[in-house]
């Protein structure tokens, strides 16, 4: 592999649109600004200040595909003649309201619904919180018991969940669960277990999520393993490093408790790269569905399979980045033969920025990454300067 090869990397970005992301990725690169700008975003969008333009063409453009699902369908359909396929999330997060969640599930099950139109988008996707109250979950997964109300609260969001796989596995579409913050997340891991253990008999249908920045995540997997092999049925499991570093860090020090996520990146990567070699010889009964910016995780990947003859397209293994970060990997995996699968989340733009201030934050906590894509859109626009002098 070589993910030096920016003209492939970046096929898909006109001039202007390297030069945004050059910009975009400058202001990322400064933690204070992120840090605070978060802060007054959040803030601004809890008075109900108008702050939806600023958004809309900056961050918004780089990591969304647009407001509508006409717009994602015309940037799917881009992607594909490159051979990169997609998965589409309707990334409006945290509803809180009945109306909302009740949303939350329809636009799921749009989504579910335009991609068995097309062979470009293999999964869909929903965040279990978009579909119930999210303190439900914290009570669940404490093992806090619920009232009348709370019990009926939660008997809705299951109904929505089943809702949503009955009518994935009609259609044919593999459906991810995203995982959540660490005190939420067992409620989501019981849920996500019993619709494989429901669905996942035939074929694998539903996929878990799995963020291995967490300490105890690979003797969860070992766990997951086993009983899926005691049950008889197979596992989805998207593999990622996690999306929740500060959120985490910084709960576990008001509570004064150890943070459940691992001291450094080396230790997340270790961590990682050893629920790898966990799964990767059991692919055959567990689909793995990496979720990964780390060029060592994927290259550690391709070098298993050509040692293991597997074809470079084999069918339970899956590579995926999220779109507008890491195409450097995405287009030359692509290009490659390799299954790949952009995340491409779309919304009104107000409903969105707490999808895009994650993403902004995630950028400036992982060690490395924005350099890394301010170095390659730089080589990419002086190779294509060069090639403009020189044509």
């Amino acid at each position: 592999m070589n993910f030096e090869d920016t003209e492939e990397a970046y096929r898909l970005k006109t001039n202007s649109e390297l030069y945004r992301a050059l910009y975009l990725y400058r202001l990322i690169a400064n933690n204070t600004l992120v840090a605070i700008g978060s802060k007054l975003a959040l803030w601004a969008l809890q008075l109900g200040l108008p702050i939806s333009g600023l958004f809309k063409h900056t961050v918004f453009k780089q990591f969304c595909a647009g407001a509508a699902k006409e717009d994602s369908i015309k940037l799917v359909s881009r992607l594909a003649d490159l051979n990169v396929k997609s998965y589409m999330h309707f990334a409006a997060e945290g509803q809180k309201s009945e109306a909302g969640m009740d949303t939350s599930l329809e636009k799921t099950l749009e989504t579910l619904s335009f991609s068995k139109e097309t062979q470009a988008l293999p999964f869909t996707v929903f965040k279990a919180t978009s579909l119930g109250p999210f303190a439900l979950f914290e009570k669940k997964s404490n093992g806090v018991a619920f009232n009348k109300e709370e019990q009926a609260a939660w008997d809705r969001m299951l109904k929505r969940v089943q809702k949503c796989c009955s009518y994935a596995k009609k259609l044919n579409v593999r459906m991810l669960i995203d995982a959540e913050e660490s005190w939420i997340q067992a409620a989501i891991d019981e849920i996500a277990e019993d619709l494989m253990e429901t669905f996942n008999r035939k074929q694998t249908l539903i996929f878990t999520t799995v963020q291995m920045y967490r300490k105890d995540r690979l003797s969860y997997m070992t766990a997951l393993l086993q009983k899926a092999e005691a049950k008889g049925f197979t596992i989805g499991v998207k593999l990622v490093r996690g999306a929740y570093i500060e959120k985490e860090n910084k709960r576990a020090r008001e509570l004064g408790i150890p943070s459940p996520i691992c001291e450094s990146k080396a230790a997340t990567d270790s961590n990682f790269n050893a629920a790898l070699d966990l799964i990767l010889p059991k692919v055959d009964r567990c689909n793995l569905f990496i979720g990964s910016h780390s060029e060592s995780s994927i290259l550690k990947v391709t070098q298993w399979m050509r040692a293991h003859q597997l074809p470079n397209d084999h069918p339970t293994i899956w590579f995926s980045q999220l779109y507008g970060m890491a195409d450097h990997i995405s287009f030359n995996l692509a290009s490659s033969g390799y299954q790949v699968v952009k995340y491409v989340p779309y919304g009104p733009v107000k409903e969105v920025i707490p999808y895009l201030i994650r993403r902004a934050e995630e950028n400036t906590s992982v060690s490395g990454q924005t350099p890394r894509e301010l170095n390659l859109i730089k080589k990419e626009i002086d190779r294509r300067k060069v090639k403009a002098v020189a044509g």
